[in-house]
């Protein structure tokens, strides 16, 4: 594996990263902001990027995607309907986990997989979740079937599935630090930046740390998913998975703690990064006992 990006891949991840940063919500007040996502709902969709694996898009470009729209909280529906594309080219569509259909905005009908026959559901009114930069609803009325895929597509998705929310993870991860290093360089105590104080500037170290190890994890997972057999891919994917939860997580609880009291209200943004982290630890979730013991 080669682990650099081809200049096509960073141009996508550039692109990326300046769409959240332009049009992601800057505050939480932003996130009821409907003219800005009406704006955000159009760029994306001008973008195709829902459409990449359709497209010819490799699970490190996908993730590549997520993970920056993540990073910058974009609001609106990515990862179910790039999902949903990697399985079947129906417009309109998102995927379902259970009874639940996720990403559900500007979206109609929802996939499940169930082996390799793929299922099609209505999906009902949208529900308040944890993740508040994610809608979800229930399934309305009976599944219909949408046809078969191959065992092995069946496979490379399911590594794919875990591999892109695993990216979700790492972006969130990523963008509750830089808050918290933006935040520790700015408040003030004692005459001095917290973030010169060792009990702030340490834990922020160890964050970073963990980012980086989450990159490297992942960005071999996202490439296994189509370069080795389904068996290899799915077992890098979860373990890639278990790391980047408990990174993400750490790294967000940390960024709580940096803003101090200000980091436990409704107003700071660091929660919302949290939530988008706990949440997507349990779309295609991953139990420790799926891993083997002992990592190679």
């Amino acid at each position: 594996m080669d682990a650099r990006l081809s200049a096509e891949q960073e141009d996508l991840r550039d692109a990326a990263a300046r769409l959240a940063d332009d049009l992601g919500p800057h505050s939480v007040l932003d996130l009821a902001d409907t003219d800005r996502i009406d704006r955000l709902e159009k760029a994306v969709t001008a973008t195709g990027w829902r459409s990449l694996r359709s497209d010819g898009a490799t699970g490190v470009e996908v993730a590549l995607v997520a993970e920056e729209l993540s990073r910058g909280l974009v609001d609106v529906s990515f990862l179910g309907p790039v999902l949903a594309d990697a399985l079947l080219a129906l417009p309109g569509a998102t995927m379902a986990v259970g009874d639940v259909a996720v990403d559900v905005r500007g979206r109609h009908t929802a996939l499940t997989l169930d082996g390799t026959s793929l299922r099609r559901s209505a999906i009902g009114p949208a529900v308040a979740g944890v993740d508040l930069t994610r809608q979800v609803a229930p399934l309305a009325g009976a599944p219909r079937p949408a046809g078969e895929v191959s065992a092995e597509l069946a496979a490379r998705w399911q590594s794919l599935a875990i591999v892109v929310t695993a990216a979700e993870q790492l972006g969130a991860a990523r963008g509750a630090h830089a808050l918290a290093v933006s935040y520790a360089q700015l408040r003030a105590q004692y005459g001095a930046a917290i973030g010169t104080f060792q009990g702030v500037s340490h834990p922020l170290a160890e964050g970073l740390a963990l980012i980086e190890g989450s990159v490297s994890i992942l960005r071999y997972a996202a490439w296994a998913v189509d370069a080795l057999p389904p068996p290899e891919s799915l077992r890098l994917a979860r373990i890639a998975k278990v790391y980047c939860s408990a990174a993400a997580q750490t790294v967000c609880e940390t960024a709580i703690q940096v803003h101090g009291g200000i980091g436990n209200t409704w107003d700071c943004l660091a929660h919302v990064y949290l939530r988008r982290v706990l949440v997507a630890a349990e779309l295609f979730g991953v139990r420790l006992e799926e891993v083997e013991v002992g990592l190679p």
